[in-house]
């Protein structure tokens, strides 16, 4: 998969020139503010979230021992599985937080995707779209697609992502709509601004006068740039500059103790720690990526041995998103901030293998869904005993769920016509939102939404 977050030889992994060209890479084409778009049929977005927070289970969350788990010698004695209204059951161990929350959770345990591998499973969920290596490199995150959708009007980017080198980008979308991608830390991003002196004035003073000469000496490669490369860099210099000592951009990238406590002090938890920040705000995000490595348990996976294990994952992603529904329910903004939880694929299902482990599956995945707009306290779907296959769709499709499904529900969810295309791509080849399957008919899944 082609990496689009790059670092420069000889620089730390986070400067001041990091900064400002931060999402914007070498390999951008030309934004297509003004491309030409068509809708293939008519479609009724349904609009109900303002913001999507997007948890990427990479290298695919077993079903088993999620979302969907099932009474067999494979679980620990520990497990504490329950049953909830609504069909919803969860391992009390595994999901402490989450099991009081039953009320606003939605499972989909009749998944499926087209992939086994997991390069090829993290396009296929990032792009909804296959890698087809003759397509890939022009193929854009859906976060991209969104941010072009929603437009980037506010004073951060509208794609933000976190934890994930290997990302697919906004491709031909252009600088404005490629993620970025800062530290999730305490202090927040140290580039904001540049203490020259020690009054902040001066300093920011001193930075417009450096900026301006800049602009100056840059003028005729502005106007007239080599190629596309050097167009994309030169506007997304002016979106960071637009970020610089500004108070309300700075207080998006920072948190105290308490919460860095409450979100488990993990990578996963202080991403949602910002991404929580960046919703509240209301300054421009519209798609966060958060990804939490690790979920690729071939061996061991209850074996405290081997570091990472089922339970670390589960309770590290259970007290981080338990913590992010509490806070978005205080502030007002749960509603409207649709929240989904999905890995590439499933796993193995049934016995653990003979390491102690599951393998990669891809005929059974979950995907769980909190706030937006999505009608909590039930599931969708159902998978039989071992969860080897899909027993019952349970929705209008009456087939498996697909990740075109979800990244359609999302699309659908956001405001956004999932049948629309993009005809004069930079290779002259259509992009479509989703390729369409005339035995299929991907689209979203009204379920959801109650």
């Amino acid at each position: 998969m082609k990496i689009h977050h790059k670092l420069c030889a000889g620089h730390a992994p986070l400067t001041r020139r990091h900064f400002l060209f931060g999402a914007a890479s070498a390999s951008l084409l030309t934004a297509h503010a003004d491309a030409e778009v068509t809708s293939l049929r008519s479609a009724s977005p349904r609009g109900s979230a303002r913001a999507c927070i997007f948890i990427n289970l990479n290298g695919a969350a077993s079903q088993m021992d999620t979302f969907d788990p099932k009474d067999g010698v494979w679980n620990p004695r520990d497990a504490d599985i329950r049953d909830y209204s609504g069909g919803l059951r969860l391992s009390r161990r595994f999901f402490p937080k989450l099991s009081t929350q039953t009320n606003d959770l939605l499972v989909l345990r009749s998944c499926a995707s087209w992939e086994a591998a997991h390069e090829r499973g993290q396009f296929y969920m990032q792009t909804a779209h296959s890698q087809n290596p003759a397509l890939a490199a022009e193929m854009p995150h859906i976060g991209a697609v969104i941010a072009r959708e929603k437009g980037a009007t506010g004073l951060i980017p509208p794609f933000l992502a976190f934890n994930q080198t290997s990302l697919q980008g906004a491709t031909f979308l252009g600088g404005l709509f490629q993620p970025m991608m800062p530290p999730a830390t305490r202090n927040g991003i140290g580039t904001l601004t540049h203490n020259f002196f020690g009054s902040a004035q001066q300093s920011e003073a001193r930075f417009e006068k450096r900026f301006n000469l800049l602009k100056d000496l840059d003028e005729p490669l502005r106007s007239a740039p080599f190629n596309s490369e050097m167009a994309a860099y030169g506007s997304y210099y002016e979106r960071a500059k637009s970020m610089m000592y500004n108070q309300a951009v700075d207080a998006v990238f920072k948190f105290d103790a308490n919460d860095e406590g409450r979100y488990g002090n993990t990578a996963v938890g202080r991403s949602l720690i910002v991404a929580r920040n960046a919703v509240r705000a209301k300054n421009g995000a519209t798609f966060i990526n958060v990804t939490q490595g690790g979920w690729d348990t071939h061996v061991g996976q209850f074996d405290p041995a081997q570091g990472t294990t089922i339970y670390t994952l589960t309770n590290d992603l259970d007290r981080a998103v338990g913590s992010l529904v509490e806070d978005l329910k205080a502030s007002g903004d749960f509603n409207s901030t649709l929240i989904v939880m999905m890995g590439e694929f499933g796993r193995t299902p049934g016995v653990l293998n003979s390491r102690a482990g599951r393998d990669h599956y891809r005929t059974v995945m979950s995907v769980a869904m909190m706030g937006g707009g999505v009608k909590g306290g039930r599931v969708i779907g159902a998978s039989d005993a071992t969860s080897a296959n899909i027993a019952d769709p349970g929705w209008s499709g009456n087939r498996a769920i697909y990740v075109e499904d979800i990244t359609a529900t999302i699309y659908s969810a956001l405001g956004v016509d999932w049948t629309k295309s993009i005809n004069d791509t930079p290779s002259g080849r259509r992009f479509d939102y989703l390729v369409q399957s005339q035995d299929l008919n991907f689209r979203p899944v009204e379920e959801v939404f109650g």
